[in-house]
Order: structure tokens, then sequence, then C-alpha cells
């Protein structure tokens, strides 16, 4: 039985370039190479796309090839550039571990549709409605879900501070991780923090801060239905959470641990996870997600933020999740795959 090839792209021209390449290190360490032939698609922080061996330390160099994916149906795969012309390599699935901006916004998933390859996660809809938290929020309020309150503030516009009520976010609204994030006390806070968050979007958000534990839900579309890990807690020692701002994040964060499975009641165990899934619905996510979200003290779930392709590092909360609920990142792999081919049958 021959293999399935499988193109792996990852890196990318956007701040989250690094983690991206880590995910895709944990997806060579557990993808299953007798089912799966892959190819790594490596894109450069300046845009150059590579084929090249994996995800190593120096996939840059060495016999790293010039490659596109070639929007042409025809071709239903890779252009790899040689001397004097290219050759083709036919793809049966393509898995976008990518992050942010030009990987979860909808960017690559059009060039995918073009392609007519199948492809792991969210379609251009989805992808572009989660990656701005101000369209996340709109449309997830439209079924219910109780979000912050925020509103969005554009370049050189001006924010009247004596309104807010403190302390508020300031946050890019179209960006990943926690680049450009601030917690703002007092107004006297508030430019710096609103041009910080412009540095990475034109377009950011003030939120009213909740009060309430941060907690995380991962969702995996199955063939027959959704599948979520164990609820995962960001227990915080001081400040608030931010992830991948740390120098080494595999060595654990300055300021937060993780508790899997969280330690909350069954009940908001149950509630959390079906919560995440109508987000999921609502949304029209695809594949794969982690939906992050606060619950407060009173019992209420409210939406913070979801991720259409969640980091997959050995540090990572997806895995984790997953890994409590009984499924190794290997199985995920499996049955994102087949999801993925399913779905492009139909």
């Amino acid at each position: 039985m021959s293999r399935l090839k499988v193109g792996v792209i990852f890196g990318g021209a956007c701040e989250e370039h690094l983690v991206s390449v880590k995910s895709a290190r944990e997806v060579a360490r557990n993808l299953d190479t007798e089912k799966y032939e892959p190819l790594w698609i490596g894109i450069t922080a300046d845009g150059v796309w590579k084929l090249c061996d994996g995800p190593a330390a120096d996939w840059e160099n060495g016999s790293a090839r010039p490659v596109t994916l070639s929007p042409d149906r025809n071709v239903h795969g890779l252009l790899v550039m040689g001397q004097g012309g290219y050759e083709t390599v036919s793809l049966d699935l393509v898995f976008p571990v990518l992050h942010g901006k030009l990987g979860e916004d909808g960017a690559i998933q059009g060039l995918l549709e073009l392609s007519g390859i199948p492809y792991i996660g969210c379609d251009i809809q989805g992808s572009a409605v989660c990656m701005d938290k101000s369209l996340t929020y709109t449309v997830a309020k439209s079924a219910g879900i109780a979000t912050p309150n925020f509103r969005v503030v554009a370049e050189n516009e001006k924010v009247d501070s004596d309104r807010l009520r403190y302390p508020v976010f300031v946050k890019p609204a179209r960006s990943g991780s926690s680049f450009g994030v601030s917690k703002v006390a007092d107004k006297n806070e508030l430019a710096s923090a609103l041009s910080a968050a412009h540095q990475y979007d034109s377009k950011a958000l003030i939120e009213d801060a909740v009060v309430g534990s941060e907690i995380g839900c991962a969702v995996l579309e199955e063939r027959f239905g959704l599948v979520t890990g164990e609820v995962d807690r960001v227990d915080l020692s001081h400040g608030f959470f931010r992830i991948h701002q740390e120098d080494s994040p595999e060595t654990g964060s300055e300021n937060s641990t993780f508790i899997v499975p969280a330690d909350i009641s069954d009940d908001s165990r149950r509630l959390v996870q079906e919560t995440a899934k109508t987000i999921y619905r609502a949304l029209g996510c695809k594949g794969i997600a982690r939906v992050d979200m606060f619950l407060t003290e009173d019992g209420q779930v409210v939406l913070n933020e979801v991720n259409t392709m969640p980091g997959l590092t050995s540090y990572s909360r997806y895995p984790r999740m997953m890994a409590a609920a009984g499924l190794s990142l290997s199985d995920v792999i499996d049955r994102l795959i087949s999801t993925a081919l399913h779905g492009k049958e139909r």
C-alpha cells in the first residue's frame, strides 16, 4: 500500500515563525512514516519557500531547494525549482502548521483552495473570522456566547482615556500568541499600549478585563462529531498570561503553569466543553481548534479567543489537553488527516 504524500508547511513570514518551526518538529516526531510520506516545506522569515529534509535547526541550508505550491489544479502539488526548469510533485494532503498572520488568517487557505489539495484546519472564512478578535466576538455573541466588552481602535484614532473602566486589555485585533498585548492599569499607560498593539496590526482592541480563571479546551473534529480534550486552567503567580513570550518556553513560564485536568467542578468542566463546541460550530471551524475562555466565580463562561492552528510544540496546551483525554499527538494527526480527506470527498 502506497503512503499518502503529506506536504507539511511550517515557518512563515510573521512573528510566530519560530513557534511554527517548533510545532513542525513535534509533528515530525509523531507522524507515522509507515502511513505517510512527509514533504517538508519551510517558509523563511523573509517569505522564501524551500523544500527541505525536515524542520531541523539548519533546515534553510544544505539540500533545501526553492519550491512553490502551485495554484493550478492540474498540478495538484508542488513545483520544485532546479537548474533550467522545474519538476512537479503531487500531494494528497497539506498540513499547514502555520500560526498567526498568513497562516491562520485565511491567506494560505486561499492558496490551498485554488490548488484543490485537501488540507487540515479551518477554511478561508473560518480562519479569517477567528483571526480577527472583533469579528470573533461579534459572531460568537450572536450565537449567545458571552464575550468581553470591547471597542475597536484604528491607527491615529483618538481615545478618551477618562471614559474607560480600568483595568483594560489592549491587543492587536489580528495577531497571534500574546504579541502586542498589554494590561493597562490606568489612563497614563493607554497610549503606549495602543502603540505596542499597532506595531502588529492597524486595528487594535480595548477590552474590559474579565475577572475569572483562564480556561482552555482543545477541540478535534472527527468524521462523526466533535471530541474535546481535558480542560486546562492557567495558574498565574502574577501579571497576566503571555504565551510564547519567554526566552525558553520549554523550561516553563516565569508566571504561569497549566493544570490539566483543570481543578474545577464536573459541572463547570462539562459547561466549558459544551461551550467550546458551540463556539467552534458558530465560527465555522474545521478539524482543529483551541478555544480559550474565562470561567468566572459565578460559573459563567466568557470567550477569550480561538486558535485555529494551535501550537503543537512539546510545551503547548493543545497536545497536553488531548493527551490527558487519552489521545496522543500521533492519534490526533491521524484523525485530522482522515477528517480532511473525508471532507474533500463530500
